[in-house]
């Protein structure tokens, strides 16, 4: 009777305990992968279980694969929530446990700095990508936290975790400009753009941009073929990498050898060490033919520290006009790069830019003041006119690279040093524009006194380098209503200059009056979505043309940036 009572009694204690919600009820488990915007794993982060009342329930940190087990779980709703140090803490809410799941949650943090863009510090080209949002705050790894609409200015925010089934996006974009183009870009061009964004948060374009035949005698019309690739990685860091090759029939070298092809490497890095470095390390290695052939490497290096709240210290070292930082490569396009033959060999521009700047934050501009320090071994002048058969001619001094397309050229001038101090204060004007007003001294390659014109095979060693100061006001942005995107400059700098004072800093390269205008065009329902017209003037005034003599007396000229003038339509699908 004892051992009948005592089986019925725990019998009694089990049913008891099964039919009481929520006891001895199989436990719950969550587990998942953390990872950062890029995709990679995360190890150390933690990872908590939140019930209904904000407290934990259960706690874990990743492993050196980023994954976490919680168990041990009561039934019932869930939030978990992943944090750590410089990330922004990554939320999933309305989790549902029954008895005995087994739930999978993937977590993604997005770091906590953002990176702060004010007015480019490279041109932008014409047909770089367009953008419909204004964001206002994105992540390092380029991922937009906040965002802004352009029609009413509704602030949106956006999941830390909308990156998780990102689906491949493409973008295309066909056009075609013409107008009397830059050095290598004169006549018609048909331009193609394909840009494709990849499940892992890489990013590939390709760019072609084929040209019409200037001229009866060319075999073939001027091509530029790009592509661009960007990668992200770990430590809040991206990397891009840009090919290019482009062929132009249409230049006319040393002895009148026709002909010049340049192929380059650019590449970029970008990184963030603890909270408060960033680092930018990249180059470009050119391969140029022409009349002979030569190589050139040209490294960059920048720094930028934040010492404190709204302060920035950093340190920029540079040996090319072409790519200075890493968001020198926003743009697929890579310029031409120019060599002449001097003394039977091929010949760059190459110089060496040290600077060092403080800026500080004003309300939602920013104020920069720079110390900086040149110097030029070799410096690329830029002209106009039709050069004669004599200019081609073999000469000691230098020699001559000239496009037949718009009747301008390119010629060495000699080395010097210079060094000075830049002021940069940028302000918004509206929710989409910017205004810049930069100051610089230094100097640069003038003209002699009393000896105009100078002769064209003289001016290496006629030109002398002479302390100068140049100012610019610049605007940029879009125009919210009407989608209009322009980038308007005038820069000015004593017209005795051939070459720009500071030839580093931001707007060195859009002398006197420039201007880039991007339109929409909307006819109602008769145009498709997606149409823009452009207009790109470079010098409008024509200011600041030295005048040299050929060497069968024809008038030429030498100028800081030849006047160009290019316009053209385009279709983004």
């Amino acid at each position: 009777m004892e051992r009948t009572g005592l089986k019925i009694a725990i019998l009694a204690a089990v049913v008891m305990t099964v039919s009481m919600p929520g006891w001895a009820a199989a436990p719950a488990a969550v587990s998942g992968i953390v990872r950062n915007a890029q995709g990679v794993a995360q190890m150390g982060a933690l990872v908590q279980v939140v019930g209904p009342n904000a407290a934990p329930v259960g706690t874990a940190y990743t492993d050196l694969h980023g994954r976490y087990l919680i168990a041990n779980l009561l039934p019932g709703h869930y939030e978990v929530r992943a944090s750590a140090a410089l990330f922004v803490p990554a939320l999933h809410g309305n989790l549902q446990l029954t008895p005995g799941a087994r739930a999978i949650v993937n977590l993604t943090m997005n770091a906590i700095f953002d990176a702060a863009a004010w007015l480019p510090a490279e041109r932008r080209k014409a047909d770089e990508p367009r953008d419909d949002w204004t964001w206002t705050l994105r992540s390092v790894a380029n991922k937009p936290i906040l965002r802004v609409f352009d029609e009413n200015g509704d602030v949106v925010m956006l999941s830390s975790s909308a990156s998780e089934n990102k689906k491949p996006a493409d973008k295309a974009r066909a056009g075609v400009q013409s107008g009397d183009g830059g050095f290598g870009t004169g006549g018609v061009h048909n331009v193609f753009q394909v840009d494709r964004s990849m499940p892992d948060g890489s990013d590939i374009e390709i760019r072609a941009d084929i040209g019409t035949r200037t001229d009866p005698a060319l075999r073939a019309p001027s091509t530029s073929l790009q592509a661009g690739y960007q990668r992200r990685f770990g430590l809040a860091g991206s990397s891009r990498l840009v090919a290019s090759y482009q062929s132009h029939p249409e230049m006319i070298g040393a002895a009148g050898a026709s002909g010049f092809d340049a192929m380059q490497l650019a590449s970029a890095q970008k990184t963030t060490l603890g909270d408060s470095v960033d680092l930018e390390v990249g180059g470009t290695v050119y391969v140029l033919r022409g009349a002979g052939y030569g190589i050139a490497s040209r490294p960059f290096l920048r720094v930028t520290a934040h010492p404190a709240a709204g302060w920035t210290a950093g340190y920029r070292m540079a040996t090319s006009r072409d790519l200075q930082s890493f968001a020198g490569l926003d743009t697929v396009e890579l310029e031409l790069p120019v060599g002449v033959m001097e003394q039977g060999r091929m010949r760059m521009a190459s110089g060496l830019h040290q600077e060092f700047t403080l800026g500080r934050k004003a309300g939602r501009g920013l104020i920069q003041v720079s110390y900086y320090k040149d110097n030029i071994r070799k410096s690329m002048l830029a002209g106009g006119g039709a050069i004669g058969v004599a200019d081609l001619a073999p000469v000691a001094a230098g020699g001559i690279l000239a496009d037949t397309a718009t009747d301008t050229f390119r010629t060495m001038g000699a080395g010097y040093g210079s060094q000075g101090v830049s002021l940069l204060m940028t302000e918004p004007i509206t929710p989409g524009l910017w205004v810049a007003v930069e100051y610089s001294t230094g100097g640069a390659l003038a003209a002699p006194a009393g000896k105009d014109p100078v002769r064209l095979d003289m001016v290496s060693t006629e030109l002398r380098p002479r302390a100068a100061q140049t100012a610019t006001v610049a605007l940029k942005g879009r125009v919210i209503h009407s989608g209009t995107q322009v980038r308007a400059s005038y820069r000015y700098q004593p017209e005795a200059m051939v070459t720009a004072v500071n030839s580093y800093a931001a707007f060195s390269d859009q002398a006197y009056l420039s201007f880039l205008i991007r339109q929409p065009v909307r006819v109602g329902r008769v145009l498709p979505d997606g149409l823009e017209a452009t207009v790109d003037i470079t010098n409008l005034l024509e200011q600041g043309y030295r005048p040299v003599l050929s060497r069968d007396g024809r008038m030429l000229f030498l100028a800081q940036s030849p006047r160009m003038i290019q316009a053209g339509l385009a279709f983004n699908f």
